[in-house]
């Protein structure tokens, strides 16, 4: 078996800067740390974390008063702030940059009086958190046919933003129809989904040419994971997505296949290599790397921890 195992994958700068967050937030403050949500949408992270003191909750009432809180990678609404400081927490915002500078373009169109269609998937969190920040003037829209069905004129002031973790070719459809229906239509002058999540969607569309499976690290509620998915399948590649070597079943392979292995924005590396372990094991796999992008972005800590990680103080 010959596997090619995918780079870039795996975390990105945001899952990196928000993981960081949290293991030193229990460094400096001592658990329990309560964190708004999974502080990223993987079942290996946040069972390491729960081990660690991490409380995960989705009401801030289950949150004492005075507690520490950090807000997850997706980001929260103005609602969510108002109640942590009506509580007396200690919040902790690790919100990946790159959605909230979504989160700031819909203040600006809203401010401005435009009616706003963000494209992404009811109930993600970081949907819930974009919407959030002007209920009154947003529109999700989640599928080409759902711009056919807007009840809305058609010579309106209207803007269009994205969840950052959709598919590009997915999102582009939608855009495409949104600018055929409203040809007055405005975006932001960068667009919205992010580096990580194109540049490891672009490795699978190249990739998935040379292959017969693909595997995809991650969880079945990571929006990026199971893009990643979906464009192997829609390339004519087996896919699976799975959180660990726990979740393989050996029927899936022969022992002459070649065999993808890639991982969503927030699956550890550490998986990776359990994975990539278990097919050398049982397949006797050779593994080669194939670079298809280079990625060098960081993100820096929370101002507040940043602050504690350079004086080495405890708060």
């Amino acid at each position: 078996m010959q596997v090619l195992l995918a780079n870039p994958r795996g975390f990105c700068a945001g899952v990196n800067m928000a993981v960081d967050s949290l293991e030193l937030t229990l460094e400096k403050f001592g658990s329990p740390v309560y964190v708004f949500h999974e502080i990223v949408h993987n079942k290996y992270v946040v069972e390491t974390f729960r081990q660690k003191g991490a409380i995960f909750v989705d009401d801030l009432s289950e949150v004492p008063h005075g507690a520490t809180l950090m807000f997850s990678a997706h980001g929260v609404s103005p609602e969510i702030r108002n109640a942590a400081k009506a509580r007396n927490l200690t919040a902790i915002d690790a919100t990946c940059p790159l959605v909230t500078k979504v989160h700031l373009e819909a203040i600006k169109y809203a401010r401005e009086g435009y009616t706003i269609f963000l494209i992404g998937h009811e109930g993600h969190d970081e949907v819930i958190g974009t919407m959030g920040e002007a209920p009154h003037a947003m529109i999700l829209v989640e599928t080409v046919e759902d711009v056919d069905k807007l009840d809305v004129p058609d010579d309106g002031k209207y803007a269009y933003l994205t969840q950052t973790t959709l598919s590009v070719d997915d999102a582009n459809r939608i855009i495409a129809r949104l600018r055929a229906r409203f040809p007055n239509l405005v975006n932001p002058p960068k667009e919205d989904i992010c580096y990580a999540t194109q540049n490891r969607q672009e490795a699978v569309r190249i990739l998935a040419q040379a292959v017969d499976v693909c595997l995809v690290l991650g969880s079945q509620n990571s929006s990026n994971s199971q893009r990643l998915c979906e464009l192997a399948t829609e390339s004519g590649v087996r896919a699976y997505l799975i959180d660990g070597p726990e979740d393989i079943d050996p029927n899936w392979f022969t022992s002459t296949d070649r065999v993808l292995v890639t991982a969503g924005a927030s699956a550890p590396e550490t998986v990776v290599e359990q994975v990539l372990d278990w097919l050398v094991e049982r397949f006797q796999a050779t593994v080669e790397v194939r670079t298809t992008r280079e990625e060098n972005v960081h993100f820096p800590l929370p101002k507040i921890l940043r602050a504690l990680s350079q004086s080495g103080q405890t708060p």
